[in-house]
């Protein structure tokens, strides 16, 4: 088997079948996928930071909870900007319609889960 017959392989197993599309759409769905995985690392930078450099604000569980949440959603947004590009990739070979973002809303829920957190937590030493 040559190297273009595994190529064509791998990508009908992963995209399905269908054309190339343009290639424009094609690299406007990655600079889509990698503005998540910057997202992505921003969220693991910010949990590490949180871990390091958070000491003397949050006391030391509810800090670990909240370094291990921003790695997890961290992860969570990686895996699923890896599945939209799937989707999408394989949307556009078969001339369907986009898949809805479910990232999105998942990263404001998880961003507004944690505003709150942290308000809660600073609210009583501000006001105390």
């Amino acid at each position: 088997m040559g190297m273009q017959q595994k190529r064509r392989t791998l990508t009908e197993t992963l995209l399905g079948a269908g054309e190339s599309p343009d290639p424009r759409f094609t690299l406007a769905n990655e600079r889509t996928f990698l503005a998540w995985i910057r997202t992505s690392l921003a969220l693991l930078g910010g949990g590490i930071a949180v871990e390091a450099l958070a000491g003397e604000v949050f006391e030391p569980r509810l800090r670990m909870v909240m370094a291990i949440s921003l790695m997890v959603l961290s992860q969570v947004v990686s895996i699923g900007a890896c599945v939209r590009w799937l989707k999408v990739e394989r949307a556009l070979r078969q001339r369907q319609p986009l898949p809805l973002p479910t990232l999105a809303p998942l990263l404001a829920l998880g961003c507004l889960t944690a505003v709150v957190l942290i308000a809660s937590v600073l609210w009583p030493r501000w006001h105390g």
